[in-house]
């Protein structure tokens, strides 16, 4: 297994950060890494995420799990299992703030060869956790 994350607290009930990240067609307004987000996040919900560093690649996944102001799971990948790739969203309220940790765990018989071609995602889910801050802190709940 293979994986990245990033993690950060914001200054918001996990309410509020859970609106933010949910509402996955304004992903593009404060994720410079996302060119869009099809689709609507929402139990067992198909999603399809075409990311900035190369927009003729979409990624489809499956919303497998979703527990309102909680945590979320996006599940992806090549059929049998070949290689599959599992993000989660974890929100854990801290009184009035709230920590967001997100981590993408890689597994399947192909990720060696995979992981060899794949760019450090690193910066992309530290884009990803600062950007969600930022959008949260500063705009108003709808």
């Amino acid at each position: 297994m293979r994986q990245y994350a990033s993690e950060t607290t914001i200054d918001a009930p996990a309410e509020r950060v859970w609106e933010v990240l949910t509402d996955v067609a304004r992903y593009p307004d404060w994720d410079s890494g996302v060119v869009r987000v099809e689709g609507t996040a929402a139990p067992d919900a198909s999603l399809t995420v075409v990311p900035a560093a190369n927009p003729k690649r979409a990624f489809p996944v499956t919303v497998t799990a979703f527990e309102p102001a909680r945590r979320m799971v996006w599940s992806g990948g090549m059929p049998l299992g070949l290689f599959r790739g599992v993000r989660t969203f974890t929100l854990t309220p801290e009184g009035a703030r709230t920590r967001l940790d997100v981590r993408e765990e890689y597994t399947g018989p192909l990720l060696p060869l995979i992981w060899r071609s794949m760019p450090d995602l690193q910066p992309s889910f530290d884009q990803f956790t600062q950007g969600l801050k930022q959008r949260v802190e500063h705009s108003t709940p709808r």
